[in-house]
């Protein structure tokens, strides 16, 4: 934080400047940078010339909305929704937002009671179609209250969809999800998530780059992605149209060399076509929160080992699993011809014809052996059909 920006009349100032530069705004971005937030709002206040960068047009509108600007009311109005204002270099604000440079926000307002910072330190973003189908719901509700109950916190975007199910998802199994919102945090949108974006405020954090009662519009929405992505680990997509909004959210993860994943669908179905296109290139396929965890997650934590159920033939000593292997389909062999084929001597396949014998796995017909029924069994993977 530079040394112009402290105090009360850095607050201020940046507080009115959510109210003149758009979100993500490079331009406005590296004046503040360069010159201070104060130095900005004087030079806005005092209706001088335009600003490096600034068109004549440009630098009027910017003008006009300083002057309506009221950052000690916008501030009372945030108390009074109980949200707060977070700012760069301040105790609560997460570093790694530090990373989009000069667009980075100039602030966020905060509404709930968590450490933002502390919460963002292991956080991995859940996002997908608005659209998704009740495959799609499942899935990021699921693979959300997994993260939550290993200790994650899941970040969306408060959309219908699948940031919904997320959301759901982690409050449903009592733990912590953050909303980032393309508004002002005190007008839940969409209105119909009025309810689910309140309990988040109450169990978790809803955030926003605008201020009070300002609204959304398409490029917020984009612009609001880059946020989800710089504050968390990695970016989980679960189901995505070829254009799908939550893209944006994956490609500025990976510019911001954060881990990216996906979960695949249907290849029949074109919500998951964004998906797999993304597996394609360098995404990491995952299916449950096990997987995520493992990728963003500390040394150590790691997803079991997948693997299809243990058959009581896995268990038998390599030697023995040859043996029954040589024995034909159908029919009996004889002890000679077993030898052979498990490519050990007659008496050492005997030895071990009587040890599979003893486990129920062969018998003996005159001076043949065949395989029983458990072992046939067995030999398909548990299934008794034919």
């Amino acid at each position: 934080m530079s040394a112009v920006d402290e105090g009360e009349d850095g607050l201020l100032a940046r507080v009115l400047l959510t109210r003149v530069i758009e979100p993500g705004d490079e331009t406005g971005g590296r004046w503040v940078r360069e010159l201070g937030a104060e130095a900005v709002v004087r030079r806005l206040r005092e209706r001088g010339g335009p600003l490096p960068g600034a068109s004549g047009k440009r630098w009027a509108g910017m003008l006009a909305r300083a002057e309506r600007a009221d950052p000690r009311g916008d501030l009372a109005v945030a108390r009074e929704a109980g949200a707060r204002f977070v700012r760069p270099g301040s105790a609560e604000w997460p570093r790694q937002l530090d990373d989009l440079g000069d667009a980075r926000p100039l602030g966020l307002w905060v509404r709930g009671g968590a450490d933002l910072r502390m919460w963002a330190l292991r956080s991995v973003a859940v996002v997908g179609a608005r659209a998704c189908t009740e495959y799609g719901a499942h899935m990021a509700a699921t693979l959300s209250a997994g993260l939550a109950e290993r200790g994650w916190v899941v970040v969306s975007g408060g959309a219908y969809g699948v940031d919904g199910a997320a959301h759901r998802g982690v409050l449903g199994s009592g733990g912590a999800t953050v909303a980032v919102l393309a508004c002002g945090v005190d007008r839940p949108y969409p209105r119909g998530h009025t309810g689910l974006i309140t309990r988040i405020a109450e169990q978790g954090l809803v955030i926003g780059e605008l201020p009070p009662g300002d609204h959304p519009t398409p490029n917020r929405f984009v612009l609001r992605n880059r946020v989800i992505a710089a504050l968390t680990r990695g970016t989980v997509v679960v189901e995505a149209a070829h254009r799908s909004g939550s893209l944006v959210t994956v490609r500025a993860a990976r510019r911001l060399g954060r881990h990216t994943m996906g979960v695949p669908g249907p290849v029949t179905s074109g919500l998951s076509a964004g998906v797999h296109e993304l597996l394609r290139q360098d995404a990491v396929l995952v299916t449950d929160a096990a997987d995520v965890v493992e990728l963003v997650g500390d040394m150590g934590e790691l997803a079991p080992e997948r693997r299809g159920p243990v058959l009581p033939r896995d268990l038998l000593e390599p030697a023995g699993r040859e043996v029954l292997a040589a024995l034909p389909a159908r029919g009996a062999a004889r002890a000679e011809d077993i030898a052979r084929d498990a490519r050990t001597t007659r008496d050492d396949a005997i030895a071990r014809l009587y040890e599979l014998r003893a486990l129920g796995y062969v018998e003996r017909h005159g001076d043949g052996w065949k395989l029983t029924r458990q072992a046939m069994i067995s030999a398909r993977g548990g299934s008794d059909a034919p």
